[in-house]
């Protein structure tokens, strides 16, 4: 099954230029577009993509309200952020909202692809240059959470660290001298328990938490 990807963007130029970039990628289909939030919010909800290319700024309906209805009707569907601004303020908010990660608008054409493929896979954060220091950002703007950290066994905690470092499942594994289906498991007990939708959620959970800490290297 191909991984079906919703475009919602004001300008035309970049929804067609995203669909003719994705659509050449014999496992992804653009099944939709739109023009502002709210017919993304329509179309998400009728369309139940896996994918969600959104951008912030956009008439009727904002990206960031529009994420938060896409991914409350959908919970399964991820949603990327499309910012001109690698430290766009607005997607602070977005990551409340649920997006699953960001991309540059002005990425090259395999990132896109790339981006579109980890969102649906759920397995790393997207473009870690970019989406790390947004968390670390955010984590320094927001008050610390209490979290029940208390619930994850050693190992969790091990691996959450490692998932906030931006790591993949593959990476992890190799770290910790495990297979990949065990990271894979601890990462689900670790979404449960913290009642987080997705990886991104977790890293913003360790940050909020105190757990890690901005530009500190374990």
């Amino acid at each position: 099954m191909p991984i079906r990807v919703l475009l919602v963007d004001d300008q035309t130029l970049v929804r067609t230029g995203f669909r003719l970039i994705l659509g050449s990628e014999p496992d992804i289909e653009v099944v939709g577009d739109a023009a502002d939030g709210q017919e993304g919010i329509e179309q998400g909800r009728r369309l139940r993509p896996d994918v969600v290319l959104m951008d912030i700024r956009m008439p009727k309906v904002d990206g960031i309200e529009a994420t938060r209805r896409v991914t409350k009707a959908s919970p399964a569907t991820k949603v990327v952020i499309l910012t001109t601004y690698d430290l766009d303020e607005y997607v602070f908010d977005a990551l409340r909202a649920g997006a699953s990660g960001f991309i540059l608008k002005d990425a090259p054409p395999d990132q896109l692809v790339n981006a579109v493929r980890i969102a649906a896979g759920g397995d790393a954060l997207l473009a870690p240059s970019v989406t790390r220091r947004l968390v670390e950002e955010f984590a320094r703007r927001t008050p610390r959470a209490e979290l029940p950290l208390a619930e994850l066994t050693a190992r969790e905690l091990e691996v959450l660290k490692l998932i906030a470092r931006a790591l993949s499942n593959a990476e992890i594994a190799a770290r910790l001298v495990v297979s990949e289906g065990t990271v894979k498991t601890h990462v689900a007990r670790i979404l449960d328990k913290l009642d987080c939708r997705d990886r991104v959620q977790a890293v913003v959970a360790a940050y909020e938490s105190g757990l890690v800490q901005p530009g500190v290297a374990e």
